[in-house]
């Protein structure tokens, strides 16, 4: 039986051999296409044509994606590459220093640490971790063990961490914890001038005293500039500009002595203490160029622990708070009336204790009367008659123009923040009652800030001159050079020299025979003036059994130059006067200021009659 074509085919086909010889046997496409002679002749322009139309598509296409890339993307293309390879930098650059005006520090930037803890990164215990960390943290073992239980990572253990204490926990080499630098604005006198310094926040801004007002002064000009990084994202110095990290040694140079102002801050704590007093305030100013040496005020806080003082601190009430100044405003209203030639030096006016004003009745502080009395004797027993009819003598309108010139109802103009404007009743108001005159006379029926009256008694101390109380003297480098002076307003003459130093010499009296002899230094002239003022009430009249008692002082009498100002807030007792409460903190300060100074004593001491 014969086998069918088809399966005889098929079987071969699944035999190895067969298929290998039947590829062998077929020819390819190649050998196809040129096995035609003409076609050997044709060929290789196709091949060509080929080959070219491919190039040139490619060419095309690639041109087509270059133009896209480099025209239609080119520049947002080219501002992604410099995204990548630039980043913007603002270095940290520290505040200036505060320091006095013999360079002690009073502010500084200083680096601190932020120490994290990250328990599920200790490779000891808790208790073991807790025991090293406590005597450095200050903190109780149990109190941290506590703490790393609480959460397994970043727990918060200190937010300013001293460098002495924090290279103490580096030196530990404990596994899980993380010391982050950062800077922190550090006050090494604490509360000593926090009044005149004030602080700066979390955010790096001055919220109070010359931190706040002087803080374009403070801040250091810094621009933010571009550098180049390396593909692993670390900066190329070679493409830094030059000196950009380069600041200058500048600080902020104050007027404030410390050396004064930690006299006087003791001084007045001491005679709060006795007293009872709700608070009080020291104020020294040179009287030739407004220069405060010493300003204090009491209570304060420390600026290094801000967020635990109470907000009210934060704004000096000696220029931020007004008061009614009492008999401290008499030499001035003298010094008024001799200016306008309405009384001389040697007149002598009547005190009989009382004195009849329209409806109101006006009488001394005791109801004293001291009946025939000269100006001189009107300031030395502090008596409000005479005052009364020493005004009296001047038009109340020409009064009236006085009180303005000398800067009631408007602002000293000081470099330290949040002054307040002092308060004096419209012309219509002042000039409608004798009485408004009258009160005015002896200190009463308007107010200033305490700063403000250190300014009208700098007139008397510096030949009549209204000078600008200020703290800030300039910036300095660290050779003492100076750099920037504030330019600050023109004294104005307000009273003539002869006026001024008149009523100077009255003031002496005061100190040598009348209320301010507890301000007594041998040796030394002393001007001065007491004042025990009721209390104004904000909602009108006065507040019963409340006053406040001040005292200030010129010095030397012979050549006028420094005052001296205390005052205390509602001190208690029966014997709280000026004279026994403001005029001794008074002495204390100028025992001080003396010898700073270098005053020589304006007479001769004889130590012998002293002794006796």
């Amino acid at each position: 039986m014969q086998k069918s074509p088809s399966r005889l085919k098929f079987k071969n086909f699944q035999n190895p051999a067969f298929r290998r010889r039947q590829k062998a046997s077929k020819p390819t496409f190649i050998e196809r296409l040129t096995s035609n002679p003409q076609d050997q002749v044709a060929n290789p322009k196709s091949r060509l044509f080929v080959v070219w139309g491919i190039l040139m598509t490619a060419g095309l296409g690639l041109a087509i994606n270059l133009y896209h890339l480099q025209i239609v993307q080119g520049a947002r293309l080219t501002q992604r590459a410099r995204n990548q390879q630039m980043v913007n930098l603002r270095p940290f650059v520290p505040r200036r220093l505060v320091v006095d005006r013999t360079n002690n520090v009073l502010a500084v930037d200083r680096p601190v640490y932020v120490l994290y803890a990250h328990p599920k990164l200790f490779n000891q215990s808790n208790q073991k971790i807790a025991e090293q960390l406590a005597p450095i943290l200050d903190k109780s073992t149990a109190e941290l063990v506590k703490t790393f239980q609480s959460q397994k990572s970043g727990i918060t253990l200190a937010a300013t961490m001293p460098e002495v204490i924090a290279d103490r926990v580096k030196s530990l080499r404990l596994n899980g914890l993380e010391l982050i630098q950062k800077y922190s604005r550090f006050y090494p006198q604490k509360d000593l001038v926090a009044d005149v310094v004030g602080y700066v926040n979390v955010d790096r801004r001055g919220q109070a005293g010359v931190e706040y007002s002087q803080e374009q002064l403070l801040e250091r000009s810094v621009q933010t500039v571009r550098l180049s990084r390396a593909g692993n994202g670390a900066l190329l110095p070679n493409h830094a500009p030059e000196g950009f990290l380069n600041f200058d040694d500048l600080r902020l140079q104050l007027t404030i002595d410390n050396r004064l102002q930690r006299a006087a801050r003791t001084a007045l704590k001491e005679q709060m203490e006795t007293f009872g007093a709700k608070r009080g305030a020291v104020i020294v100013m040179d009287a030739l160029d407004g220069s405060l040496l010493a300003l204090v005020s009491q209570p304060t806080y420390n600026p290094n622990e801000y967020s635990k003082a109470d907000i009210s601190l934060f704004k000096n009430w000696t220029v931020a708070d007004l008061y009614e100044p009492g008999s401290t405003f008499k030499p001035l209203n003298v010094a008024i009336a001799l200016e306008n030639g309405a009384i001389k030096p040697d007149d002598v006016f009547n005190d009989p204790g009382s004195i009849r004003v329209g409806k109101h009745t006006i009488r001394n502080a005791g109801h004293n009367s001291y009946g025939r009395i000269n100006i001189t004797r009107i300031l030395e027993t502090s008596s409000n008659i005479g005052m009364v009819r020493i005004i009296q003598r001047l038009k109340p309108s020409v009064y009236y123009n006085w009180l303005e010139r000398l800067g009631l109802g408007q602002t000293v103009e000081t470099d330290l923040p949040f002054e307040v404007r002092g308060q004096l009743k419209s012309q219509e108001k002042f000039l409608g009652s004798p009485i408004e005159a009258a009160t005015t006379s002896f200190g009463q029926g308007f107010s200033l800030t305490p700063l403000q009256l250190v300014q009208m008694h700098g007139a008397l101390a510096n030949g009549g001159k209204l000078v600008t109380p200020h703290v800030v003297q300039g910036l300095v480098d660290t050779k003492g050079q100076m750099h920037y002076s504030p330019n600050r307003p023109t004294p104005r003459q307000i009273f003539s020299a002869q006026t001024a130093q008149t009523v100077v010499e009255m003031m002496e009296k005061v100190v040598s025979e009348g209320t301010g002899k507890p301000a007594q230094i041998p040796g030394y002239r002393i001007a001065g003036k007491t004042g025990t003022a009721q209390k104004a009430s904000p909602h009108g009249g006065y507040i019963k059994d409340a006053r406040i008692t001040s005292f200030v002082s010129i010095l030397p009498v012979e050549s006028p130059r420094y005052v001296v100002l205390a005052l205390a807030d509602e001190p208690k007792g029966a014997n709280a006067y000026g004279s026994t409460v403001a005029a001794p903190i008074v002495k204390a300060v100028m025992e001080v200021l003396i010898p700073l100074e270098k005053l020589p004593p304006s007479q001769v001491v004889n130590r012998e009659s002293e002794q006796q």
